[in-house]
């Protein structure tokens, strides 16, 4: 099956992106629409390469392909196509095809379009490198070219005005602004996501150091560089350095708080950044590396602490993110949230995996979930663009009653929505229930309960904040702001078929995956199950598809009970959120707690931020002016009284000296000027008497 597969398509998987977005300032001469259609002519080129990768999924084996890249250190650049990088690469292809359809109407009219088409294009390339990157450090290189990507177009609308805000302009958590500007949002992604790459960085080369390799296929071969840093007692904290990258660009605990600011970019950004792609770059890192270190550590059986390390993190991530999801005002917030809190499911599921006697359980779990997931939530988000974009408002409670005037949209946004409240028959009921069946498996049922437990109430945290976002954006009666702009003759109206059928596709692919879940379970099986057997060496289960009654009966309570509170609140309006806020100061601090982000967002600004400004005003009062300033002053009087006694020295002393040697000189020199009178006579005479002088001295010494 492998020979069906041209070794340079996985090559040209990125590369036609990357040659594309260096194209696009060229193109933008040749018109507008030319432009447009050709970024996403390009896009389509780049997941036609993907789908055509297929093959080696569905046969559950490997390409290799590998060129000379730094020769003097034995580095190599190469492609990895096996069946994780191939279903990872379709998802990310085939979604951002459907974005940037969705961007033809939403970014319609947009003065910077040449910008937005360069940074997508080549955010696309980017993460497509990390997919099939065959080794750590050409997989970095994607890794800072998503972050590059990210930046800019989260600042995408960089004139900061106040309208493009996210967050609410003038409230305050602790004496610090809940609301960024763009700019802002865009260098806080920046700084916070290099936070985890600084950690990333650091873990790969002390692994380099001892390995003498970044290559995947040659650490998975030889385990000797395990024991080395076993006994060498960095093996753990070199596996948690390189999880940090996947902390930060996935936004887990504890550098989750850029991503629910980056919703100030485009909504199609969001999509495409926090929805599908960037976010799940962690989740493929440690999908990438989860195998590994468990295989290569078994020498030393030292490896449990890594893994519960990720399954903490992810499970806290996801019930801290889930909680504040609850009473997020903007839609595109919620939907942030969500986002953090899923992918601390799929980190939960990865986490496990390694805790468990059959890895593959919790692997295939954590990957389903990201399928499903990266489908729905780009649905979601760009469901999310078209509200705004019609509303003119971002939150929630200026919508309202809109099932009617934009029905598809409704529909669509429901059928995900429903995904991810964990709704029977649609695909996130399946990959969810898969991950609580992974908890389970954990051998150690001490961790599997807390684990499990806190997995349940996130769940129904997630059902009641989905059944709240569809109920105050389409039932109830319209706000206020819809009836003043219906008075101001514009009414609401369902999105432009542009951006209408990229979500109603995703939501219909949601609803495919979900009559087939089992079956797309089962190929996952087949498919990672040769993968880590023939990559890693692995003896895995492959088990046929089942059900774990105490998972199904969790994930149906879950659902019941958030979607009943959920219901009962926002869609059939049998109690006021209002009244229940006001009746109670307890609850009313509760709400200002998860509102204001647990204040952890807060903290930071306070500590890092703030703390780094007085630092730097401390060093500039007490270092730089009271002593480093005193010190020059110092140093400059010194010199300037040192040169004075120069100068006294010069002028007194050597001038003195040479000014003396010159009068003795002009003496001299006046005396024998007397003497040479030019007479004959008397030269005459001088000689004369010189010789009379010379011969009496002569006859006395004689």
């Amino acid at each position: 099956m492998v020979e069906l597969v041209n070794a340079s398509i996985p090559w040209l998987v990125f590369g036609v992106p990357f040659i594309g977005a260096l194209l696009i300032p060229f193109l933008s001469r040749a018109g507008d629409q030319i432009r447009n259609y050709i970024a996403v002519a390009i896009t389509f080129v780049s997941a036609v390469f993907a789908l055509m990768m297929i093959p080696l999924a569905l046969a559950g084996e490997t390409l290799h392909n590998q060129v000379a890249w730094i020769p003097s250190l034995g580095i190599t650049a190469g492609v990895l196509a096996d069946p994780l990088s191939v279903l990872m690469a379709n998802v990310v292809a085939w979604i951002s095809l459907a974005i940037m359809i969705y961007s033809l109407g939403y970014m319609k009219g947009d003065p910077n379009l040449t910008r937005y088409w360069f940074f997508m294009i080549f955010f696309i390339g980017s993460m497509q490198l990390i997919v099939l990157s065959d080794n750590f450090l050409q997989l970095f290189f994607g890794w800072e070219g998503v972050g590059l990507a990210s930046y800019a177009l989260i600042g995408f609308w960089n004139k900061d005005k106040q309208s493009d805000y996210v967050g609410t302009v003038g409230h305050k958590a602790w004496g610090i602004a809940t609301a960024f500007s763009p700019s802002h949002a865009g260098m806080k992604a920046f700084v916070m996501t290099r936070v985890g790459d600084v950690s990333f960085l650091i873990g790969i080369f002390v692994l380099y150091f001892f390995a003498g390799t970044f290559d995947f296929t040659l650490l998975a071969q030889e385990h000797g560089w395990a024991v080395d840093l076993a006994r060498a007692g960095l093996l753990i904290p070199v596996a948690v350095l390189i999880f940090g990258g996947a902390i930060g660009k996935s936004a887990q605990f504890p550098l989750q708080e850029w991503l629910p600011d980056a919703m100030a970019g485009p909504t199609s950004v969001s999509a495409l950044i926090h929805a599908a792609t960037m976010v799940n770059a962690g989740v493929f890192l440690v999908a990438r590396i989860g195998p590994l270190f468990a295989t290569a550590a078994q020498a030393v059986n030292l490896i449990a602490p890594f893994f519960e390390t990720i399954a903490w993190i992810g499970v806290f991530t996801a019930f801290l993110a889930a909680s504040q999801a609850m009473v997020a005002k903007e839609v595109k917030k919620v939907l942030a949230y969500s986002t953090i809190s899923q992918i601390g499911f799929m980190m939960l599921a990865l986490g496990v995996a390694g805790l468990s006697a059959n890895f593959l359980s919790g692997f295939i779990a954590g990957f389903f979930h990201f399928t499903s997931h990266a489908i729905f939530k780009a649905a979601l988000f760009m469901g999310a663009g078209a509200l705004i974009h019609v509303t003119h408002t971002k939150y929630m409670s200026e919508m309202g009653g809109l099932r009617k005037e934009m029905r598809f949209t409704f529909i669509a946004m429901t059928i995900a929505a429903g995904a991810l409240a964990g709704i029977p028959l649609l695909s996130g009921f399946w990959s969810k229930d898969a991950i609580l069946a992974s908890v389970l498996d954990i051998n150690s049922f001490g961790l599997a309960m807390p684990l499990f437990a806190l997995a349940t109430i996130t769940a129904v945290m997630t059902a009641f904040y989905s059944a709240r976002m569809i109920g105050m954006i389409f039932f109830g009666k319209k706000s206020q702001h819809l009836e003043e702009m219906e008075k101001e003759g514009k009414p609401v109206h369902e999105a432009s078929r542009l951006m209408l059928l990229p979500y109603l596709a995703l939501a219909g692919v949601t609803l495919l995956l979900g009559f087939t879940g089992p079956f797309f379970e089962g190929f996952l099986d087949f498919s990672f199950a040769s993968h880590l057997e023939q990559g890693f060496g692995m003896v895995v289960i492959e088990a046929p598809f089942s059900i774990n009654p105490v998972a199904l009966a969790a994930s149906l309570g879950a659902l019941a009970v958030g979607g009943f509170f959920g219901y009962s609140f926002y869609i059939g309006r049998r109690f006021d959120p209002g009244k229940v806020l006001a009746s109670s100061g307890f609850v009313r601090s509760i709400h200002a707690f998860l509102e204001n982000r647990w204040y952890i967002n807060s903290i930071y600004y306070i500590v890092f931020v703030n703390g780094s400004l007085r630092v730097a005003t401390f060093l500039h009062k007490w270092v730089e002016i009271a002593i480093l300033n005193r010190i020059n002053s110092s140093v400059t009087n010194s010199t300037q009284y040192f040169s004075s006694i120069s100068g006294k020295f010069d002028r007194y002393v050597v001038d003195g000296v040479v000014t003396g040697i010159a009068s003795i000189s002009l003496f001299l020199s006046k005396l024998l000027t007397k003497i040479q009178t030019g007479v004959t006579e008397q030269y005459v005479f001088g000689f004369s008497t010189g010789i009379i002088f010379l011969v009496i001295l002569m006859s006395i010494l004689l």
